[in-house]
């Protein structure tokens, strides 16, 4: 849309409000809303100001004002506030030199769009992740100098199967048993297809929803692959939708990758592949029927996977998921349809169109704007440097002997780790400054944080081990 178009449609629809949103630096939305009356078309090219200093990981005191550019491509009528009301995403730019900022995460991805075409290898990053998520019906949690605890519950969870109901109907799921059985087991079928059918009416394209593995109602919704930056703007969007019908039913969602001790965590399965002039270059004849350019890419992602960590897995949390037992891709491998391996190559469809990698370890609480730019510079630079990705592993890793396993090499156990990783390897995600060295510092500078305020405090299962030391 234009900004005309865009102004034309909230005439059309009675628009009272309008709701500006933008990502800040670690993925969340944060949001202003004015009076539909102060939306005129030059606002599009003049921005909006605010304060950038109270935004995380952004602008310092001093140097707090900035400025948002709408994007009228973003429109669309926000399907939750009560009044009319119009939601549109912007870009942070300086207010002097009207130059993108280069913390904004749109921003980087935006130039990762445009640094591949400058390669000349591709004109399109096409990337369709899977975003896993849980439905509580309860969450508490709190921590003190003197006590810390988190209380989580669902009317799904197995551990209710005792509790008195009046009655309990028994059908709880047990753990790892949630994929995917019909309703009764299945409670959620009415609260998600309410989702998707919103996301529709958003504009998204919805390929499917389903019960996830893990018994407590995990759940995943599959949106259909776009071009990379709006691609991202989807999974913004498909976030605050999730949350809020959730909230319509009184019930909670978090994306947090393991919230449940001894099941599955909640991952972000990530599908890419490059076009050029309408024409998938994925598809070959090598392994899998992979193109030579899907390898190198493979080569690359498998490469730097370690750094990428730091970035598609970033939160202490995310470390909790990448354990072997869970379905989680721990080693760096790759394979045709195994999803023991951390790169799958997919097999549904015998389409060119269709031939894609799927990058398994990355998980729901990752930035999308940075995580997808990320692999695309890895990727490419795999292909730029023709890095091979070695042997395809078509075991199941995790029966492997202890003999074969150790030759695989594995993900980071930990968030310091990750970041060690991505301090160390970098060099890739600066090319066509696309990233540049002040957002990576102050990426691991924010990361190492977190990863402190973690490590200072006691665990609740500190006590249970060592109180009678």
């Amino acid at each position: 849309m234009t900004p005309k178009e865009v102004l034309a449609l909230a005439k059309a629809k009675e628009i009272k409000l309008v709701d500006i949103k933008f990502c800040d630096f670690l993925g969340t939305w944060q949001h202003f809303t004015m009076p539909v009356r102060e939306l005129a078309e030059e606002v599009f090219e003049e921005g909006l100001g605010f304060d950038g200093s109270s935004i995380r990981g952004w602008k310092s005191i001093e140097a707090s004002d900035m400025l948002l550019i709408l994007d009228p491509k973003t429109a669309v009528i926000d399907p939750f506030p009560a009044a009319a009301t119009l939601s549109i995403v912007a870009d942070a730019v300086d207010p002097m030199t009207r130059e993108p900022y280069s913390r904004d995460p749109r921003n980087i991805a935006r130039k990762a769009s445009a640094y591949l075409k400058q390669t000349g290898i591709a004109d399109t990053a096409y990337f369709g992740p899977e975003a896993e998520f849980f439905i509580f019906d309860d969450v508490r949690y709190d921590q003190t100098a003197h006590s810390g605890y988190y209380y989580i519950d669902s009317n799904e969870g197995i551990w209710n199967s005792g509790r008195e109901e009046f009655p309990n109907l028994g059908n709880k799921l047990r753990h790892k048993e949630g994929y995917f059985p019909v309703a009764p087991a299945d409670t959620q079928i009415n609260i998600r297809n309410e989702m998707i059918m919103v996301m529709k009416d958003c504009g998204l394209r919805v390929e499917r929803e389903h019960h996830e593995v893990a018994t407590a109602g995990q759940a995943e919704i599959d949106l259909r692959f776009n071009e990379l930056v709006a691609m991202a703007d989807d999974m913004m969007l498909y976030k605050y939708i999730v949350k809020n019908v959730a909230k319509r039913h009184n019930k909670t969602v978090t994306f947090m990758p393991k919230p449940l001790f001894g099941d599955n965590g909640s991952g972000m399965h990530t599908h890419q592949s490059l076009w050029k002039k309408g024409k998938p270059l994925f598809a070959g004849n090598e392994y899998g029927g992979l193109s030579q350019m899907a390898l190198y890419y493979i080569g690359g992602i498998l490469k730097h996977a370690r750094a990428l960590c730091a970035i598609c897995n970033p939160t202490v949390n995310s470390y909790k998921r990448l354990t072997p037992g869970f379905e989680a891709p721990v080693n760096l491998a790759y394979s045709s349809r195994n999803r023991s391996a951390a790169i799958r190559i997919p097999t549904y469809s015998p389409s060119p169109k269709a031939k894609r990698i799927e990058y398994r370890p990355p998980d729901p609480a990752a930035n999308p704007y940075i995580a997808f730019s990320a692999l695309l510079m890895a990727g490419l630079d795999g292909i730029q440097n023709r890095i091979d990705p070695g042997d395809p592993l078509d075991k199941n890793i995790y029966e492997l002997p202890a003999s074969e396993l150790k030759k695989v090499p594995s993900v980071p156990s930990t968030l310091i780790e990750s970041c060690d990783a991505l301090a160390k390897d970098h060099e890739f995600l600066l090319k066509g400054d696309v990233f540049t060295d002040d957002v990576i510092d102050t990426w691991i500078e924010m990361k190492r944080k977190e990863h402190d305020q973690v490590r200072l405090r006691p665990h609740p299962y500190e006590f249970h081990m060592y109180y009678d030391c």
